[in-house]
């Protein structure tokens, strides 16, 4: 892990295109604004993670095989 010292108003920049500037510190929270093409997407960490664990959840969900669809499908209740 990279770790800089910034304080309010300067700025970082990511691969040319992204730029993190220090908006304010108040306390422990720090504001950041954050400069991106459109086509990255942006998440608190949290959101991200949310993101991800609901994805994983819904690519498990049990799926019934081609023999129990076609029972399903022949005789249906």
């Amino acid at each position: 892990m990279l770790v800089l010292s910034r304080r309010k108003g300067e700025a970082v920049i990511l691969q040319d295109e992204i730029e993190i500037t220090i908006l304010g510190v108040e306390g422990d929270n720090v504001r950041l604004g954050i400069k991106a093409p459109k086509s990255v997407e942006i998440f608190r960490k949290e959101v991200y993670l949310s993101i991800q664990e609901a994805n994983r959840e819904s690519a498990h969900q049990s799926s019934i095989g081609v023999e129990e669809l076609l029972k399903h499908l022949n005789n249906p209740k």
